[in-house]
């Protein structure tokens, strides 16, 4: 797991400034940008509202795929968090996964101000083929990656060590090393700390 020496990160002001569906859409102010992705129902809205201490931030939804925009918002007015649409929906007309494909990919693609794509995992589950895909794609374009595993607190301590262990495994079959990895809870909050102070460590080198 990720264990450098995190910077200290509080988050004292979060709200949404914007919805988009392409880069050219973006707040005209230019700020670092943490976004975070995964497959539907990994439960991304509730680990941002964890995050930001926000319980209505991000709408949180049974339903998968409700995140269909690009939605920013600012922090402590120095950096925005973007809530990516989700990948691999398996219910939605091909048509609707296309354009939320090209949604994705336009800001991965061309947002000159991400500084980490947090690529989010169900930490419960051995990674699927889309996730290993996705991950890969993002290896070939330069992309800028950080892993977190989420739902931490669903298995007892050694059987969600064993299964995260057995997933970073299989990534090492396809990559010398890892990218840093983290293991969060929504729940409990677990996580909260490395993952923010991550982020404060990047924003201190950006200074």
């Amino acid at each position: 797991m990720h264990s450098i020496k995190n910077a200290r990160m509080k988050i004292v002001s979060a709200r949404f400034v914007s919805s988009s569906t392409r880069v050219s859409q973006k707040p005209s102010e230019r700020l670092p940008e943490f976004a975070f992705i995964g497959r539907s129902n990994v439960g991304k809205s509730s680990l941002i509202n964890m995050l930001c201490s926000n319980s209505k931030l991000a709408k949180t939804s049974q339903t998968p795929g409700k995140t269909k925009l690009v939605n920013h918002f600012i922090i402590n007015d120095k950096w925005y968090l973007v809530d990516l649409p989700g990948y691999g929906f398996a219910k939605m007309p091909e048509k609707d996964r296309e354009e939320l494909g090209r949604v994705i990919m336009d800001y991965i693609h061309n947002s000159e101000d991400l500084a980490v794509l947090f690529v989010l995992l169900d930490s419960r589950l051995d990674m699927q083929k889309i996730d290993l895909e996705f991950i890969s794609m993002l290896g070939e374009e330069g992309i800028p990656f950080a892993l977190i595993f989420t739902k931490g607190d669903k298995k007892g301590p050694q059987a969600l060590a064993s299964q995260v262990e057995k997933n970073c495994q299989r990534l090492l079959e396809d990559w010398e090393e890892l990218p840093p990895v983290f293991v969060s809870s929504s729940e409990t909050g677990a996580g909260r700390e490395e993952i923010l102070g991550y982020i404060g460590n990047i924003l201190n080198s950006l200074k």
